[in-house]
């Protein structure tokens, strides 16, 4: 057994690696939650417009970032090898990939606009449309500029280095905000007022991560060129990682928006309450996203050195992490639910279903959440994405698709009935990846 001195991360490299992590996702949230909080000023059509088309951004930037993932991971296990120069090569051809990839996405975004509000959001109100429609044409333009902060802030996490990337996170993040804050409350432009914040701050943010990623005393950094030469293999190591577990993510939030086409069947009441529980259910999971992304970085090290013994150790160690936060963070919200449902200005009716779901969504998240999605990163840095993969997917379609019309629908549930259907497929994915990560199935994968 090795000696724990000899291990790669102190518990000090872990405390520098996830702590900024988890600043960096609270951020996130917070101007999520502010950004709902000061639409909400318009009316509930706004809030419910804005929430549907979040729901398509969310389904694309989880695309680009399980691109990102796919790089982190392919740099990740060459810093492992000591392989400083594949790793530069593999974090270049990230970035340019998903640059060019995401641009082809926002010109198709605005060509079939039309077809992707009749069939995802379904039965929706004029008033709600009109500011979809408004919000949709701004931020869409956002999208090749949030794929590259993604891929950045990855790469820079792959180097055990997420201070950046909250550095980063907090400039775009304020922008965000003051910018709200301004063209709402300030010029009273409504749904474009929360708009044109998020594009600006997504290109400030995509600008400075690729400025930082150019300096060549960092273990990982590109070239400053504009010129792009495709290296197929290096590219390949990377979709091998990127598209199974972007297939995942994106038929993961898809499931979501088939969903939302039912919720919005219930009514703008469940519409606005499905919206806010979102927005505070992220806070629940939060040290539990900050985990998972620690495990990329980590464990991705570990499986590149070929030491699984530290794979197990790490594993172990970031899951309790996981536990131990999430519990901290959900009893913090159930303490102040009645502070935040006010802070929404809700309708009794709206503020009583969302309080209900959150109560609901907490619990089970202290129980099942780390090991429905902490615990298949661990697959993913070992090379092991296709079971992940089948099983989210699969799991996905009957529990969180199928069982939500059953529960929400024909049950007579609602927007409740939804939100147990999501939790349903935590319990079959946790009983599979425990199962798969007990049977070591997984070891071996590495890609480099």
């Amino acid at each position: 057994m090795a000696k724990k001195s000899n291990y790669l991360f102190s518990n000090k490299d872990l405390a520098i690696l996830i702590l900024p992590l988890i600043v960096e996702q609270l951020l996130a949230i917070l101007v999520g939650i502010a950004d709902t909080v000061m639409i909400s000023s318009v009316g509930e059509a706004a809030v419910s417009g804005v929430s549907l088309v979040d729901s398509v951004m969310i389904l694309l930037i989880n695309l680009f970032a399980a691109l990102a993932t796919g790089g982190a991971v392919v740099a990740g296990q060459y810093l492992g090898q000591k392989d400083d120069e594949n790793a530069c090569t593999a974090s270049e051809q990230l970035v340019w990939f998903i640059m060019i990839i995401a641009a082809v996405v926002m010109i198709l975004m605005y060509i079939f606009q039309g077809i992707i509000f009749r069939v995802v959001f379904g039965s929706i109100t004029e008033e709600v449309a009109h500011h979809s429609d408004i919000y949709y044409k701004i931020v869409a333009l956002s999208i090749p500029f949030i794929a590259v902060y993604n891929g950045g802030a990855a790469i820079f996490r792959a180097m055990g280095n997420s201070r950046i990337s909250m550095i980063v996170s907090m400039i775009m993040n304020a922008i965000n905000v003051v910018g709200n804050a301004v063209l709402v409350y300030g010029l009273r432009l409504g749904t474009a007022g929360v708009a044109i914040p998020t594009l600006v701050s997504r290109i400030v943010a995509a600008v400075i991560i690729i400025a930082l990623l150019c300096d060549k005393r960092l273990p990982l950094h590109i070239r400053k060129t504009l010129k792009y030469k495709f290296h197929r293999n290096m590219v390949g190591k990377i979709l091998y990682i990127g598209v199974p577990n972007g297939m995942e993510n994106s038929m993961f939030q898809l499931g979501k928006l088939i969903v939302l086409s039912l919720v919005s069947t219930f009514g703008t009441y469940a519409i606005t309450a499905n919206a806010v529980s979102n927005s505070i259910a992220a806070f629940h999971i939060l040290p539990g996203q900050a985990a998972g992304l620690a495990v990329i970085t980590v464990i991705s090290r570990c499986v590149g050195a070929g030491d699984n013994e530290q794979v197990s150790y790490y594993t172990k160690k970031l899951h309790i992490f996981s536990y131990v936060f999430i519990i901290l963070t959900v009893g913090s919200t159930f303490l102040i639910m009645p502070e935040i449902m006010k802070a929404y200005n809700l309708s009794e009716l709206t503020a009583r279903t969302t309080s209900k779901i959150l109560y609901f969504h907490g619990t089970c998240a202290m129980v099942i959440w780390p090991l429905s999605f902490t615990l298949p990163s661990v697959f993913r840095a070992a090379g092991d994405v296709k079971f992940a993969m089948t099983v989210s997917i699969v799991s996905m379609w009957i529990c969180r698709i199928v069982m939500s019309y059953v529960i929400g629908k024909y049950m007579g549930l609602g927007v409740f009935g939804i939100w147990v259907a999501m939790v349903l497929d935590w319990c079959v994915r946790s009983v599979c990846f425990v199962a798969r990560y007990k049977s070591g199935k997984w070891k071996n994968k590495a890609v480099v």
